[in-house]
């Protein structure tokens, strides 16, 4: 049974990860729905927050159907971190979850996300000083260092797990590969097992499979796998991973009606939560995942990135489940 606080989220939980533009509310609801146990906000500045900036606060907002949910913050001053707690706060998320993690340029430039792996003494007190000011659980996701010459991450794990964080997800590569090569399990699974530790800890990297999923939950022992980029225009991976678990039985791919489906759904939810505009605009980045590897699709494509319509968006997509429907 794996717990992160008072919060159960019974045995071998899956997580959506915190990813900018793309794990907002819309998509969220549809990782839910196919059987995800827990996710996360995108990334939230802190820096943002305090400056009441729009974009910032409006990632705070989430809907009941999203519980459990984390707010993941980040930022490089620990006196902006306690603030923003406060202001995290009265939205009562389950977890706020501290980005250690993130690598791109723009976030690690400012001293915060994965810049902090440089100074993991500066990572121990910021976390302490956040768990101390929240009256909500505290996690923490990371990453194993900032290069393959500084893996920080088995001897902090203790340190942050004495700061008082509930959970630690870890994704297994160093800053400096950013998404690149392979992900190495390997100082997660020494962390888990390490008899110290009593935290869960979340396993993240490279898992885009059922047979995967089990592979590494069962070689590193881990309480938890956290899936990112594998779930884009693939919601249905919580799903088939929990069936795989369950029976040791590959379930049968999503059906092209069921694709087109999804993608109408989410083109809703989206223009629901963002209004119309926005709503159609920040949907093409979607498309593509969702008819990945589908033959001639191109001119499809196309259109469905050029429309601005959202009824005309509809039909396009029916119109692919016409063509491509088994």
């Amino acid at each position: 049974m794996v717990k992160i606080g008072k919060l159960i989220l019974g045995e071998n939980p899956l997580f959506l990860a915190p990813m900018e533009d793309v794990s907002d509310p819309p998509f969220r609801l549809l990782c839910k729905e196919n059987g995800c146990d827990m996710m996360y906000t995108e990334f939230v500045s802190v820096e943002g927050l305090i400056r009441n900036a729009g974009k910032s606060i409006k990632k705070l907002d989430f809907q009941k159907e999203e519980r459990p949910l984390g707010i993941q913050i980040f930022g490089a001053n620990i006196t902006s971190m306690i603030e923003a707690v406060k202001m995290v706060e009265p939205y009562e998320p389950d977890v706020i979850d501290i980005n250690f993690g993130c690598p791109v340029k723009k976030v690690v430039n400012k001293g915060a996300g994965a810049a902090l792996l440089q100074d993991p003494d500066k990572m121990v007190e910021m976390t302490k000083a956040i768990v101390k000011a929240s009256s909500i659980p505290v996690s923490v996701k990371t990453r194993l260092g900032w290069d393959k010459n500084n893996i920080v991450i088995v001897e902090l794990a203790e340190k942050l797990q004495d700061a008082g964080i509930k959970a630690l997800s870890i994704h297994g590569r160093t800053r400096n590969q950013m998404y690149k090569g392979e992900a190495d399990w390997t100082a997660i699974g020494t962390i888990k097992n390490n008899p110290r530790i009593h935290i869960p800890i979340i396993g993240n990297g490279d898992i885009d499979s059922a047979q995967k999923a089990l592979e590494y939950k069962n070689r590193y022992n881990v309480d938890g796998i956290m899936i990112g980029r594998a779930a884009i225009g693939n919601p249905w991976i919580f799903r088939e991973i929990k069936h795989y678990f369950n029976t040791g039985k590959l379930l049968a791919p999503p059906t092209v009606a069921e694709r087109v489906e999804t993608a109408k759904k989410h083109l809703l939810y989206s223009i629901k939560w963002k209004g119309e505009r926005l709503g159609v605009l920040e949907m093409r980045k979607h498309y593509a995942n969702y008819f990945k590897g589908f033959r001639n699709i191109k001119h499809y494509k196309m259109a469905l990135v050029t429309t601005d319509e959202p009824h005309k968006l509809l039909k396009i997509l029916e119109k692919i489940a016409m063509d491509y429907g088994e």
